[in-house]
């Protein structure tokens, strides 16, 4: 039997009643996101490793100790793991103060020492000041600070985040964000955010994990994934609009560039040795790595990767202006990205304008096609 982890460690697997075949790894001080669409297991997975939820098949490893290990018979129940929970509503005891709800996680400490711990807690949540209010007159903000300190009063060895941040407004959130950051850098134990928010997993995240119908599709740093999803499923999932197929025509290793041919067009890519000449092949490219070409004044980036074509989109959104270039008549082709709306203006951009724009070759990911 492997010696259990000092971080967390998670392996699931079943068929039904809920299709689970996970695995995942979250270490000491890091904060894994855990992405995906509603019912692809992401709260499912949190409640398997508080021991609310019971698996067929499994192994959970957390701070040394083995929690679930169906192989060997052993699951240790929900009051015996050493786990903050932080639930998507709060779920505190609208009865009690906030003083008390947190004192109402100390069952493992002697009386005497609980209220003094439990005000310290609120302190370092910035709630000093608020302890003998009760929920309701509580802002969003501030219940969730309240479930945050209880999470920590349990002394976790795991802290699980079930999207904590909805019910708050823009403004509240931005705040919590940055205090989970600075708390972050003093609890020194994994912890476990779900998150529908893309730009929240990336902003707080060390690593994401993308989720499908109860899978692990692919874990890597938000910017990884991001750049270089493992599938074109995952580029959908993460929101990356540009996804084509294409064919390998060859590679040259000392630029460090693979040819492809999209539609008829030349095309080079990240290198991208392990897929042959010939082989079929999906390829990604951020918005990030679309440049428009100026009308007037042309610049040495529209060498690299130019494509030309119709615009059948030009909405202008505050700031930004989301644009849909048709580069292949009759396919599915259409290429989306936004330019600041003053240079949307300047460059005289609107339905059904000819416009040309590169592909920076950095940008160009390839995937195994689907189906492959």
């Amino acid at each position: 039997m492997p010696a259990p982890t000092e971080g967390l460690f998670v392996e699931l697997r079943q068929e039904r009643p809920i299709p689970l075949a996970v695995t995942l790894d979250c270490g000491v001080g890091e904060v894994l996101a855990l992405v995906g669409p509603s019912g692809s297991g992401k709260s499912t997975i949190l409640r398997t490793v508080a021991g609310i939820y019971a698996p067929q098949h499994g192994r959970i490893d957390a701070g040394g100790e083995t929690w679930l290990d169906t192989a060997a018979g052993l699951r240790r129940p929900a009051h015996r793991r050493s786990v903050g929970f932080v639930f998507q509503h709060y779920a505190l005891f609208p009865h009690l103060t906030a003083l008390d709800n947190v004192i109402q996680a100390m069952g493992h400490l002697p009386p005497g020492e609980r209220r003094a711990r439990a005000l310290r807690l609120l302190e370092r949540t910035n709630l000093a000041g608020l302890e003998a209010r009760r929920p309701a007159r509580l802002s969003g903000g501030q219940q969730q600070r309240v479930a945050v300190a209880r999470a920590l009063a349990r002394d976790p060895k795991v802290l699980l985040l079930d999207e904590p941040f909805s019910a708050v407004d823009q403004v509240t959130r931005e705040k919590l964000y940055e205090e989970l950051a600075a708390l972050r850098r003093d609890l020194g134990i994994p912890i476990v955010l779900v998150t529908h928010a893309l730009d929240e997993a990336s902003m707080l995240a060390d690593r994401m994990c993308i989720l499908h119908r109860g899978r692990t599709l692919q874990t890597d740093t938000p910017l990884a994934v991001a750049t270089r999803p493992a599938s074109p499923l995952v580029a959908r999932l993460v929101g990356i609009k540009n996804i084509f197929e294409a064919d390998v025509v060859g590679h040259d290793a000392e630029r460090k560039v693979t040819h492809i041919r999209w539609f008829g067009a030349a095309l080079q890519a990240r290198h991208a040795p392990q897929f042959g000449p010939g082989a079929r092949v999906a390829w990604s490219v951020p918005a990030s790595h679309i440049l428009l070409h100026r009308r007037d004044r042309p610049s040495r980036g529209e060498r690299e990767n130019p494509v030309a074509g119709e615009i059948v989109r030009c909405l202008p959104m505050g700031e930004m202006t989301a644009v849909a270039l048709r580069a292949v008549r009759g396919q599915r082709a259409d290429i989306f990205f936004s330019v600041p709306t003053h240079v949307a203006e300047r460059n005289g951009l609107a339905l059904g304008a000819a416009v040309s724009v590169s592909l920076l070759t950095e940008g160009i990911h390839l995937m195994p096609a689907a189906g492959a």
